[in-house]
């Protein structure tokens, strides 16, 4: 029998978001027109912990920093709480299902994941990870086991106009949510 007792928060009027994704779908851009379509704060993880040191040290080899996931989620928790966050990460499994009210799973064709990941000066062993996750849809797999399914959605990420539609479904999905949780 575990004694853990897990934390729970006032209902919220803004929601919590999630996008997610394989290196290189367009996270990051797609957060930040979230943000500014809809007035979320967004927080981008790999910054988090790069600016707090939420991480066990370098690797090299992936030219990354080894994650500490208690950490991050001790940094966030009481950040996630109140809602109206969008958060951007390349990885969903290890945030507790209760922050998240949307969580956007972005994918890309793998020539333009490539592409992206060359023109940003990653490692030739990176890119090919990065690209094989995608191919096996690692992130998206992660997603629908780790959340319920219908808070997963799924959106191509290949083109300016579909980045543009994406944030058009998520900006209406914040807009229902605050009208239904209007306090």
């Amino acid at each position: 029998m575990s004694s853990e007792i897990v934390p729970t928060s006032p209902p919220r009027s803004s929601p919590n978001i999630l996008v997610t994704g394989t290196p290189g779908t367009g996270k990051t851009t797609t957060a930040e027109l979230i943000a500014l379509a809809t007035g979320l704060e967004k927080v981008t993880v790999g910054d988090l912990v790069k600016e707090r040191s939420l991480h066990d040290g370098y690797n090299e080899e992936f030219d990354t920093y080894w994650l500490n996931e208690d950490k991050v989620v001790d940094e966030m928790e009481d950040m996630m709480a109140g809602g109206g966050m969008c958060v951007d990460f390349h990885t969903c499994g290890m945030f507790p299902e209760r922050w998240f009210d949307l969580v956007v799973v972005l994918r890309a064709d793998t020539a333009r994941i490539f592409d992206r990941l060359e023109k940003r000066g990653y490692k030739q062993n990176k890119v090919e990870e990065n690209v094989e996750c995608e191919i096996m849809q690692v992130v998206l797999d992660e997603a629908q086991e780790s959340y319920k399914p219908e808070i997963v959605l799924e959106l191509a990420s290949n083109t300016v106009e579909e980045m543009e539609a994406n944030v058009e479904k998520v900006a209406a999905f914040v807009e229902e949510f605050r009208q239904s949780h209007a306090q």
